[in-house]
């Protein structure tokens, strides 16, 4: 199976479960609502991400076993709304906003940046070190990690940060230092390295950036 079967999957059931958590627990306060809105939303729109620019990283096949494992490790995101929920807790309106805030922000880098990065290298294959990647090399996961942080923030519990960590710890920054390596190959990647953040945009350079386009 393609990796991205099982990844889609888990994405398209965040609604359900999501929903079904309301129900068990008849918790139909502001905050379930909040997060019902905000995850299973992130969830439609990664299906929609797929099906018009799809990560050619999530097309490589994988064993049917390497397959379930991913679905169940992605279902240690699942781990916030069963907190939220089943707890009862209702986050205050000021942590709603700002949680609101993050998500939008992230979903915006997440999905922009990887539409930058498919339609680019449809054309065109080298660096990209223009747009949402001149000061930053991994804007698409700044913007996941936004959006996981705002769910994380609504359970006000410290299990969900410390799955987020580990995502970020064992997935994400091992992603970005294959993708670097890659990336390395080309000449004039040194002075981009040297003008961007790994994951969060680095401001001030001591030089400009190349303007020419990269393979992620």
């Amino acid at each position: 199976m393609k990796i991205k079967y099982p990844i889609n999957f888990h994405k398209g059931l965040t609604f359900p479960f999501v929903l079904g958590l309301m129900v068990l627990y008849q918790n139909f306060t502001i905050g379930a609502w909040i997060y019902l809105a905000l995850h299973a939303t992130y969830g439609f729109l990664w299906l929609i991400k797929d099906s018009i620019f799809p990560d050619k990283q999530w097309e490589q096949e994988i064993p049917t076993p390497q397959g379930i494992i991913t679905f169940f490790l992605l279902g240690l995101y699942w781990v916030a709304p069963f907190i939220l929920i089943s707890s009862g807790t209702i986050p205050p309106l000021p942590l709603v906003a700002a949680a609101i805030f993050l998500n939008i922000v992230g979903v915006f880098l997440h999905f922009t940046s990887d539409a930058q990065k498919y339609y680019t290298l449809k054309y065109k294959n080298g660096l990209i070190t223009e747009g949402f990647f001149a000061r930053c090399r991994n804007t698409n996961y700044l913007g996941e990690v936004l959006i996981y942080l705002a769910f994380a923030m609504l359970t006000q519990h410290w299990l969900p940060f410390l799955i987020l960590g580990l995502f970020i710890a064992m997935i994400f920054v091992p992603n970005m230092n294959k993708k670097d390596k890659s990336l390395s190959r080309y000449p004039e990647f040194a002075e981009y390295k040297e003008n961007s953040g790994l994951l969060f945009p680095k401001l001030w350079t001591s030089k400009n950036i190349p303007n020419e386009e990269t393979t992620v």
